[in-house]
């Protein structure tokens, strides 16, 4: 998610700060051209300090004033058991995670996550930088985010689809001087598929539209997802973790409108939004819009102040790509424009899930984790599991998304209808709003066509994207 750095937590959603940062060529007549270069950044939000043991519900409620929750209630709140039932657990099925840098413990930290919460090793994790070489870790801020993301992303989809693969892909660069990361990201996934490597590929990263320097410099960048539309693979990102809001060039000044993100908004991807679980008295699961830009506990445990800060997870109307054809039947929603985010899953930080780490920087142990860089890995294992049932990757399954919620008799749509992006933060002297979109019956710009029951949707999915 997209939140300022300076906390010794670990910041990051989707995915996914990111953001330009301007530098300066001098051109004819003596003016100053401003050249662009995008940052992108990881957008998983670290909570406060380890922990020797991940916490439980209780000692979070009762510690940090915010729910968190361990593998078992989040599969139980997406209704997993029934797959389970019928070994439906994503075998065969392989994953891509796509993160700058990786994390040099990410074998390790994952057989600490399985042992703790009884899950089997996944059949396969590798490691590849077809990108390049990756630098020899050193603790730095960018490398800490980035291995704490990549073990969000790894730990978080193998806990949806324990019997699948991962493919872990590691680029070698994040924001340099005059450079930024999405080249390489481009090749890496390129690479991934033409040598048909994985089905899905989760991205936990995104820029927000307007700090592409021209909609040329953005298109150029497209080649992976048109490769992979044209293969048959699902593509992924995170719809970022400031609402409504984004950030500019410099990575925090906040524009004071609605803007979006790429690539959730790319309409060859699926754009991943946030929710709050929330479970009753009598154990039943729902879900909200997450929003805790408002929430008091939960802004003094991450930003250490009573806020607001932006903490939301992200959707509107794409400023770069026109309404795709599969958001036909929603256009009275996203009038000519492509809308994000398609679905949406767990991301809230008053609703955090216990991640595992130990690489050097930060200390070794448990840390309840949130945003859309949750979201987007749990949908992974998802779309995962619903390759088993179909036997072959699915491809771009947008089109099948929007079929399914406009049915209305596809049950493994689960409709958010409660909840907003609306978020507000101090800025130049004075506390801004940037007024988001509101949850409602069918698609929406805050939670796109809603979340999942799992046990209904993966047959479903299966059936009409396959």
């Amino acid at each position: 998610m997209r939140v300022r750095r300076p906390l010794s937590i670990a910041v990051g959603s989707a995915a996914m700060a990111a953001a330009v940062a301007g530098s300066t060529s001098a051109v004819a007549g003596g003016a100053v051209a401003v050249t662009a270069t995008v940052a992108i950044s990881p957008a998983a939000v670290h909570i406060r300090d380890a922990r020797s043991a991940p916490p439980s519900t209780a000692f979070c409620e009762a510690h940090y004033k915010i729910a968190c929750y361990e593998p078992a209630q989040v599969r139980q709140a997406y209704n997993l058991g029934p797959l389970t039932k019928k070994h439906i657990t994503g075998k065969g099925a392989t994953i891509v995670i796509v993160d700058s840098y990786g994390s040099p413990t990410v074998r390790h930290d994952l057989g600490v996550f399985d042992k703790q919460f009884r899950l089997p090793n996944p059949p396969s994790l590798k490691v590849i930088q077809p990108a390049g070489p990756v630098a020899k870790y050193r603790p730095t801020s960018n490398r800490e985010g980035w291995a704490g993301e990549t073990e969000l992303d790894v730990e978080w989809s193998h806990a949806m689809a324990p019997e699948a693969n991962i493919l872990l892909v590691e680029t070698p660069t994040s924001e340099n001087e005059g450079t930024t990361g999405f080249p390489a990201i481009v090749k890496a996934e390129t690479f991934v598929v033409d040598h048909h490597l994985g089905g899905v590929i989760s991205q936990s990263f995104s820029a927000t539209e307007q700090t592409f320097p021209s909609r040329k410099s953005l298109f150029n960048l497209r080649g992976a997802y048109k490769d992979a539309a044209a293969k048959g693979v699902t593509v992924l990102a995170a719809s970022g973790d400031s609402g409504a809001a984004d950030v500019k060039f410099n990575e925090s000044t906040y524009y004071l409108h609605p803007v979006t993100s790429w690539p959730d908004s790319d309409p060859l991807v699926t754009g991943v939004g946030g929710t709050q679980l929330r479970q009753s008295a009598k154990g039943a699961w729902h879900s909200v819009v997450w929003n805790d830009t408002y929430n008091v506990p939960t802004q003094q445990f991450i930003f250490g102040d009573k806020g607001p800060n932006p903490l939301a997870g992200g959707g509107g109307k794409s400023v770069i790509f026109s309404r795709p054809p599969y958001q036909k039947s929603v256009a009275g929603v996203t009038g000519a424009a492509r809308g994000v985010p398609d679905i949406s899953m767990s991301g809230a930080c008053n609703g955090a899930v216990d991640m595992y780490q130990s690489f050097k920087g930060q200390p070794a142990g448990w840390y309840p984790t949130c945003g859309t860089s949750e979201a987007t890995p749990l949908f992974a294992g998802v779309v995962a599991l619903a390759d088993q049932v179909a036997g072959h990757p699915l491809g771009l399954i947008n089109p099948a998304l929007y079929q399914m919620s406009a049915m209305g008799k596809a049950a493994g749509i689960v409709d958010v209808t409660k909840g907003n992006n609306t978020v507000s933060f101090p800025q130049g002297g004075k506390v801004h709003t940037v007024t988001g979109f509101s949850a409602r019956p069918g698609y929406d710009l805050a939670s796109g066509v809603g979340t999942v029951n799992a046990a209904l949707f993966v047959p479903e999915l299966a059936h009409l994207a396959g």
